[in-house]
């Protein structure tokens, strides 16, 4: 793996070549940092880059590293708490003669009904499902009100506005109008989730992020940094389910 010497520091960087004219730096914290170079470009020229855009690269990596990365596995015991809207609610389950499990969620708590002679792992896998079609069903729910309000709000007009489940993404407009949520964000709080809506329709009126789309995020969120920070910090929590 190529690498840099930036002052005391060492920037490793994995680097792709491609057809193309310009030369583009990646930084994720699922990949590290990723350079794109032409085919025709030089090393010489690449070290040139990177070492320029180097107090960028550490800003980026130093960004990552307050992100909040764990996503431990939920049992679906008893006592557990599971989220939903930005709190967590307490999970009761019941083992009784019954043929299959079922959870809902009721004033204010988790209940659950397994079969009493079910494995945990079962009951774990299953309960964990059921828990993922009713999450969906909330967004949807939730995404529907808020969508139908901020629509009216900023004179926005998608041709549809659906649940997804995407791995990569929070939410995404298609250049037909169509968007798509991420049916995760029901375990935010609701307005990091109508911060994504909004985020999307602004697409509808500027495709880019450049300074005039976030002005028309801003328009409607004037706080809206605060919930995109949430989400950047928070994010990863939201993939402990599913």
């Amino acid at each position: 793996m190529p690498s840099l010497n930036y002052g005391t520091t060492t920037i490793d960087y994995i680097l792709y070549r491609q057809p193309r004219t310009d030369l583009k730096i990646s930084v994720t914290l699922v990949n590290g940092i990723e350079v794109y170079a032409p085919e025709t470009i030089d090393e010489t020229e690449i070290r040139r880059h990177l070492h320029k855009k180097a107090p960028w690269i550490q800003r980026k990596i130093s960004s990552l590293e307050q992100v909040d990365t764990k996503t431990g596995q939920y049992e679906f015991i008893s006592g557990e708490k599971l989220p939903y809207l930005g709190r967590h609610y307490r999970l009761k389950v019941y083992r009784g003669n019954i043929p299959k499990c079922s959870l809902r969620f009721f004033q204010g708590r988790y209940l659950a009904s397994v079969p009493a002679e079910m494995s945990q792992e079962e009951i774990r896998q299953t309960l964990e499902q059921q828990l993922i079609q009713w999450y969906r069903k909330q967004a949807l729910k939730k995404l529907k009100e808020r969508s139908g309000y901020f629509q009216s709000l900023m004179d926005a007009n998608p041709n549809s506005v659906q649940i997804r489940t995407q791995h990569k993404r929070w939410g995404t407009c298609t250049p037909d109008g169509d968007i798509y949520i991420n049916w995760r964000l029901i375990m935010a709080p609701a307005n990091v989730f109508e911060y994504v809506i909004v985020h999307e329709l602004a697409h509808l009126k500027v495709q880019d992020h450049s300074p005039a789309f976030w002005k028309t995020v801003k328009s409607i969120l004037p706080d809206y940094e605060k919930r995109k920070e949430w989400l950047r910090v928070n994010g990863m929590k939201l993939h402990c389910i599913g």
